[in-house]
C-alpha cells in the first residue's frame, strides 16, 4: 500500500543496504593506519548479566581482552627477521589483558595493540 508516494517496502532497508550500511560503519576506522608492527583492534564490548541474569554495574564488568581487528600495520623490520602479523583484517582476536593502548577515534573506541600481544585468534 502506498503512503503519499512511498511504498510500505520502502521504509524497511533491503540486505545489501543493511551490509553496505554496516562495511561503511567498519571501515569508519579506517582512516586510522596502524605503523609497522601494531594493530588496531576494537574490543568486544563487556557483558552486562552474569549467567545467572544478574545485572552488572559498569564499576564491577571487566571489558574482555578480545575484539575484531579493524587495521593491521605492515610488518615490523629487525635486522635478523621480520614480525608479520598472523592474523587479518576482520579476525577476532585474544590479546594480552593489559596490552594495548586505548584511543577513541571520531566518538568510537579502539585499541592499537602490538603483533607480540595478540595471543590467539577465535574460529
Amino acid at each position: 500500500m502506498d503512503v503519499e508516494g512511498v511504498s510500505a517496502a520502502a521504509s524497511f532497508p533491503s540486505f545489501s543496504e543493511k551490509y553496505i550500511f554496516k562495511e561503511v560503519m567498519m571501515n569508519k576506522s579506517s582512516n586510522v593506519k596502524p605503523l609497522a608492527g601494531y594493530a588496531l583492534v576494537k574490543p568486544m564490548e563487556a557483558e552486562t548479566r552474569t549467567a545467572s541474569g544478574l545485572v552488572l554495574p559498569d564499576t564491577v564488568s571487566e571489558r574482555p581482552a578480545q575484539g575484531k581487528v579493524v587495521a593491521v600495520g605492515p610488518a615490523k623490520k629487525h635486522p635478523e627477521h621480520e614480525e608479520k602479523a598472523e592474523f587479518k583484517v576482520g579476525d577476532t582476536v585474544i590479546y594480552k589483558k593489559w596490552g594495548g593502548d586505548e584511543i577513541k577515534f571520531e566518538g568510537e573506541e579502539l585499541k592499537l595493540v602490538k603483533f607480540e600481544d595478540v595471543m590467539a585468534i577465535v574460529e
